[in-house]
């Protein structure tokens, strides 16, 4: 296994064949990546500051961060074995990733459990820095713990940065069928219901920010992005109203998506070192970055959702990418922003802006991500 050297002329670029990959399979998936890109009036909203939230008092502007003017067109990169197999399009490009940051904080977490800060099962409650938090002081949200947020399942009720979480109950992310997005439901207890919301995302961030008591930012860029070789031209932004006070000192507590702007923006090229890392089970060369530990047990299923883990989705059954290994799993983000992982072939594909789905497939229930990976894994 090859580790790339450190900064974008670090990738070392081989031919398919090298690496036992057919370089016609190779070459069809890239050309329907380039002919399948994310549609512009998709981007054109994705990126707008235009949309209202309604809240009993009135409208406020839709996004609290910042959002880049425009983002770039299809790119992706392929590495097996740790090599340059195939790019395409503006790798080096930084470009919003959306719910990708959900994974950086899921990596961010497992460089805090490797280090002690917290145990997995313990409450959030009793967690260094959230003694006057407040975020956890009432019978629902109590008994929190680490697990329940990691897994989106922790059903915690409250608002936070001008957010309450009833903005994102039934967000129809991952799941099918009962009340749509918007509508009331009744609380679970927590770990007992999964749901795909980013106001717990950024109630995750705010706890993983005073637990190490530094911007993440920082602890993403010196634990794990800077020794993994990762240019420093990413951003992770927060919003205007996220500053926290931390032992004294202000600190914005970044966004986990760009649901409402902010969030991890970043090139193809470190995109795809982050992926190579989970490949390689939290190691970089001779450096242990995360404990082999943390990256099973982030890839480990959720009782109640069987396809997501840590912030990580999964392909249990195949029924995610049915062409794809059981085994494999990826950081997703909106506009089809995907960094995935195959451990049974040792690949990692990044793909930028790809079209949701199409009707040029005789098989139209499969998103393109899976077209994509059929058509490479037919090389393989």
């Amino acid at each position: 296994m090859e580790f790339p050297d450190a900064g974008d002329a670090g990738f070392d670029a081989v031919d398919p064949e090298a690496v036992g990959l057919d370089p016609d399979a190779v070459r069809d998936a890239v050309e329907f990546h380039l002919t399948t890109g994310t549609p512009p009036e998709q981007v054109a909203y994705d990126f707008s500051n235009q949309e209202p939230w309604d809240e009993s008092e009135g409208e406020m502007g839709y996004t609290l961060g910042p959002m880049p003017d425009r983002r770039g067109g299809p790119a992706g990169v392929i590495l097996k074995d740790g090599r340059l197999v195939a790019e395409w399009g503006d790798t080096r490009r930084v470009d919003h990733s959306f719910s990708v940051a959900k994974s950086f904080l899921s990596i961010v977490a497992g460089a805090a459990w490797d280090r002690g800060l917290f145990e997995l099962d313990g409450r959030v409650a009793d967690a260094e820095g959230h003694g006057d938090d407040g975020g956890f002081e009432s019978d629902q949200n109590a008994p929190i713990t680490w697990r329940h947020l990691l897994q989106q399942t922790s059903e915690w009720e409250g608002t936070l940065f001008d957010r309450p979480d009833s903005i994102d109950r039934n967000r129809g992310v991952g799941k099918t069928g009962g009340p749509g997005k918007g509508e009331h439901r009744d609380l679970e207890a927590p770990g007992t219901h999964w749901e795909y919301n980013d106001v717990r995302i950024n109630r995750l961030a705010l706890s993983l920010l005073r637990l190490w008591a530094k911007p993440l930012p920082r602890v993403l860029a010196h634990e794990v992005l800077d020794p993994a070789g990762a240019t420093r031209t990413w951003e992770w932004h927060g919003y205007h109203n996220s500053d926290v006070a931390i032992e004294g000192r202000t600190m914005k507590s970044v966004s986990g998506g760009g649901h409402w702007g902010g969030g991890f923006w970043g090139s193809a090229r470190d995109l795809a070192r982050a992926g190579h890392l989970l490949l390689n089970r939290g190691r970089w060369g001779e450096q242990r970055l995360l404990s082999e530990e943390w990256v099973e047990r982030a890839t480990d299923p959720c009782e109640v959702n069987s396809n997501y883990g840590f912030l990580l989705w999964l392909n249990a059954d195949r029924t995610l990418w049915p062409s794809a290994p059981e085994s494999a799993y990826a950081m997703l983000g909106h506009g089809q922003n995907v960094v995935w992982v195959d451990p049974d072939h040792d690949l990692v594909v990044v793909l930028r802006w790809l079209a949701l789905s199409d009707d040029r497939d005789e098989r139209e229930d499969l998103p393109n991500q899976d077209r994509f990976l059929r058509r490479l894994l037919r090389g393989v």
